[in-house]
């Protein structure tokens, strides 16, 4: 595995360092750490800050690579991305302010969208990495992302929940309530959610993470914060999906940029795979048709 992990200098990037190293050690993964100096006079202090920071790697009998750019930094983090292939950017998020629909750096979000490989957004302190969450959408799609989070989630022996999150529906659904809220019965059940649901779960239990479901009814992002509350998670895992045609970019939907807005625990945004056509094609045929 290869990790990039980005960093301007300063001390609000040792909590990238840190979360990165994290996962790198264990996974014993080749890492580089990113330095981006807006000028090339910063560019010989900015390698002085960046092989102090590597010392903290270094300890975890790591040998991080350093690489020092010039230049516009989102632009800087593409071009390195492209060049070179990398399964893991871990970069900070600096809190810019409670208004908007952006409460991080702008430079943020833009790294998630323009860069093809997940990102993991270091926010908090990063002291423990055992409760991972994922919000997966009920959706096929998401598996990639169950994979990755599952491959991470092993290398620091940490649990995942598999959290889905329902609209509240009308109170004479309540039977319907209280069928869904039964977990295995709807593991058991051949439709589509319970179906990728029980995938997800037989992924993570391949990959030898132990792994459960959650279900909550109501507006979704209060019940993924209430389930983050409740449950002491230390990471949320959200996805993006890549645009259509030509535009080499991520779309990056209101749940995620809200979870990145409102978080104070790391937050990896991972890609969204592609829908399956066959399978998506059949479900199609029989929404429209029903089934006989």
């Amino acid at each position: 595995m290869k990790i990039l992990i980005c960093s301007d200098g300063t001390s609000s990037a040792e909590t990238a360092i840190h979360l990165g190293g994290s996962f790198a050690a264990p996974l014993r993964a080749q890492t580089t750490l990113l330095g981006i100096a807006e000028t090339s006079q910063d560019a010989g202090p900015l390698r002085e800050a960046l092989e102090k920071q590597a010392q903290s790697l270094r300890l975890r009998g790591m040998s991080p690579d350093i690489s020092v750019q010039s230049g516009e930094p989102v632009q800087q983090i593409l071009d390195h991305t492209s060049r070179t292939i990398y399964d893991l950017v871990v970069i900070g998020a600096r809190w810019t302010g409670a208004t908007g629909h952006y409460w991080r750096s702008a430079k943020t979000y833009e790294v998630i969208k323009t860069i093809r490989p997940p990102v993991l957004v270091a926010m908090g302190a990063c002291e423990k990495l055992k409760r991972f969450l994922i919000c997966t959408g009920g959706k096929e799609f998401i598996e990639q992302a169950v994979q990755f989070t599952g491959k991470l989630a092993a290398a620091v022996n940490a649990t995942v929940t598999l959290l889905h999150v329902m609209a509240e529906p009308p109170a004479m659904y309540a039977d319907l309530v209280r069928l869904e809220e039964n977990v295995d019965q709807l593991l058991e059940s051949k439709s589509e959610l319970g179906t990728n649901l029980l995938r997800e779960k037989k992924e993570l239990d391949r990959l030898a993470v132990p792994a459960e479901v959650r279900l909550r009814h109501g507006i979704v992002i209060d019940q993924v914060f209430e389930e983050v509350r409740t449950g002491d998670y230390d990471l949320i895992v959200s996805g993006t999906s890549q645009a259509r045609g030509l535009l080499g970019h991520y779309i990056m939907g209101d749940l995620t940029r809200s979870i990145l807005n409102q978080a104070n625990i790391p937050v990896l945004v991972a890609r969204a795979g592609p829908p399956k056509a066959g399978r998506t094609l059949w479900k199609a045929i029989k929404g429209l048709f029903g089934a006989r």
